[in-house]
């Protein structure tokens, strides 16, 4: 028997995934991507059109799982950076506390988180991004909105799962609640 603890973070096959994701919560975090003046006030709200497994095609927040032996701030980071593009220059707080936490359901209606997989819990933040962010991976494409467009029932109506939900609780954290 050995006295070394693996430390090399790593992740799951498919199956094993799919098999936690059937027994146990499974962390996440989720970034609303923010511009701000130079006063910090919140000037444009960044959000990803995707194209679901089903085809539909969705507005939605930067988003993924923590991975093991993972901080909480670098599996921040590698999601924007993956959803955003390497010269997004994120600026994570230096206290990452997030604005909410989301607890998503495989049954709808406990809260107003739906994701019919599993049952995740998700650590929120809004992030402020300077630099210049290019969508990759499954994003189409970043739009900029302003955050009245944001907050708008004809954005937020094309936001599944509860991250319009999500996105009106970050702009309230930023003073923004319309």
């Amino acid at each position: 028997m050995s006295d070394l603890t693996e430390t090399t973070p790593g992740w799951l096959t498919p199956d094993e995934l799919e098999l936690a994701r059937a027994r146990m919560p499974i962390l996440y975090v989720e970034a609303v991507p923010v511009r701000v003046d130079d006063s910090g006030e919140v000037t444009s709200i960044g959000l990803l059109l995707r194209i679901g497994p089903d085809g539909t095609v969705s507005r939605t927040l930067v988003s993924g799982r923590v991975m093991h032996h993972e901080r909480v701030r670098d599996a921040l980071l590698r999601h924007l950076e993956k959803d955003l593009g390497p010269v997004a220059l994120p600026r994570v707080p230096a206290s990452p506390q997030p604005f909410t936490v989301a607890e998503y359901f495989p049954t709808q209606g406990i809260t107003p988180y739906h994701d019919p997989r599993q049952h995740a819990v998700s650590l929120a933040y809004v992030v402020p991004v300077t630099g210049d962010c290019r969508p990759r991976q499954d994003a189409l494409d970043l739009v900029w909105f302003s955050p009245h467009e944001a907050a708008s029932m004809d954005v937020l109506s094309e936001m599944p799962g509860g991250h319009g939900v999500l996105l009106k609780q970050a702009l309230a954290h930023v003073g923004l609640a319309f």
